[in-house]
């Protein structure tokens, strides 16, 4: 992705690259007597909503969801809420030392669910990191649940003890359904 000015499009970058103050405008003025000077125009690199997804569409992704799960697959659709569809999705499970994996298929991701999206190395993706080894998936998922049952007893000791201490814990006003 090239770096450019507000006032440079990737076409005049190009074509005067020193000249980075002057702009090309193609707008007609009144009557069409020749470009008249319109506002700069952001370049498509300076957007920040959905349509930079345009950039990650047809190739392999992981993505991380906001309940933990993190799925790896393709990039087939998206709309203006970042609601994404996912061909070919994985899902990884991570405990210990141990992951596993399980096909999902055709995944549909409600846009606000999404913590963390990235785009997959294909050069570096079977590469494992130092001492993480594929295990069977029942084996991985009972020792990803114990990892959460202790977890979720460590947090409510921690909570009791900083009640003693005059603080709230997490989600204590809120009603969960």
């Amino acid at each position: 992705m090239e770096r450019l000015s507000l006032n440079e499009s990737p076409a005049n970058a190009q074509q005067q690259p020193q000249q980075g103050a002057q702009q090309n405008h193609n707008a007609l003025g009144p009557a069409g007597q020749g470009p008249t000077p319109g506002p700069p125009q952001l370049p498509p690199q300076m957007f920040t909503t959905a349509a930079q997804l345009l950039d990650l569409t047809d190739k392999k992704l992981v993505l991380v969801l906001r309940d933990g799960r993190k799925l790896i697959g393709v990039l087939r659709s998206w709309d203006q809420f970042a609601n994404l569809v996912f061909q070919d999705t994985i899902e990884r499970i991570y405990a210990g030392n141990l992951y596993a994996e399980i096909s999902r298929g055709i995944f549909i991701v409600r846009g606000e669910n999404v913590l963390l999206l990235g785009e997959v190395d294909l050069d570096r993706e079977d590469d494992l990191p130092p001492g993480i080894t594929k295990a069977p998936y029942d084996e991985v998922w009972e020792l990803k649940k114990q990892e959460d049952d202790k977890r979720k007893t460590s947090d409510k000791k921690r909570d009791r003890e900083l009640q003693t201490m005059g603080f709230e814990p997490e989600h204590s006003g809120e009603i969960l359904f």
